[in-house]
């Protein structure tokens, strides 16, 4: 999210949320430590953050030795009424980082991106007030495409770091083996099951659109520059096609005038 655009008030909230995130994510993706260090590690982060809301919610100074950025979200979790269940849900998806790198469908890709991802669209909505079950189920489609536009982007990283987020159900259907995937070209098979994917991420994106017209002022904006620069970033990945082995594709200025007009074009849905 490009947070400039967020109203003050929500900004602070919304830093406490992307910093724990983060940190987790960094714990999750520390590739050199075992497995079972990272749990612990994951596990510990999370304990520290119900025990940092406990002491806010019962009016005591917090530990010394609490880390600033649990004790500003436990703030905010108290502040706002925060579900504590949706850190819970992010949590348990970085804790699947550590230990899954296969997934056999895309019922089991949506169940990871409903934890790891759409708990934040949530969060911010909550944090500007929204608690509406219609917007709630448009920002997890954004959310989750998003996320999938993310899992299609680094392909070639992941695929070097043992990750695979194809569902084998669609490289089954396409013939698609992973014995393939060592040359720097996507074989036609492989094209086959990206177009799947991509196909499937913009059903989300489409269903993720309400969301950023059902808010108000600048959150509106924030969300709809964030739909439309997740879209393009998708087209890039399309474009790329049998290259994304090797080449990751990323925004640049050449895209800004694209996301510029599409955002002044947005009620004709250009």
């Amino acid at each position: 999210m490009a947070s400039w655009l967020l109203p003050a008030s929500m900004r602070p909230h919304v830093a406490a949320v992307y910093a724990f995130a983060r940190i987790a994510d960094d714990i999750a993706d520390e590739g050199t430590a075992p497995s079972a260090d990272r749990l612990a590690r994951l596990d510990a982060w999370q304990r520290r953050l119900h025990a940092a809301v406990a002491v806010e919610r019962s009016a005591e100074a917090p530990h010394a030795d609490e880390d600033l950025i649990v004790v500003a979200l436990a703030h905010s979790i108290r502040s706002l009424d925060l579900p504590i269940a949706l850190f819970d849900d992010l949590l348990s998806a970085f804790y699947q980082d550590t230990m899954t790198t296969r997934y056999s469908s895309w019922a089991d890709v949506r169940d990871y991106c409903r934890r790891s991802a759409n708990p934040v669209g949530r969060l911010v909505l909550r944090i500007a007030g929204y608690r509406d079950e219609a917007l709630d189920r448009s920002s997890d489609a954004l959310c989750t495409a998003l996320q999938l536009t993310n899992f299609w982007q680094d392909f070639g990283r992941d695929w070097i770091a043992g990750r695979l987020y194809v569902p084998r159900d669609v490289t089954a259907a396409c013939r698609a083996r992973e014995m393939e995937l060592n040359g720097p070209w996507l074989t036609d098979s492989w094209m086959a099951s990206l177009s799947q994917c991509v196909a499937e991420t913009r059903s989300h994106f489409a269903a993720g659109r309400a969301v950023c017209d059902g808010v108000q002022g600048r959150l509106k904006y924030e969300l709809r520059f964030t739909w439309l620069g997740g879209a393009r970033t998708l087209d890039l990945v399309e474009r790329t096609g049998a290259a994304l082995l090797t080449r990751r594709p990323t925004l640049g200025a050449r895209d800004v005038p694209v996301i510029l007009w599409r955002a002044a074009r947005w009620g004709s849905r250009v």
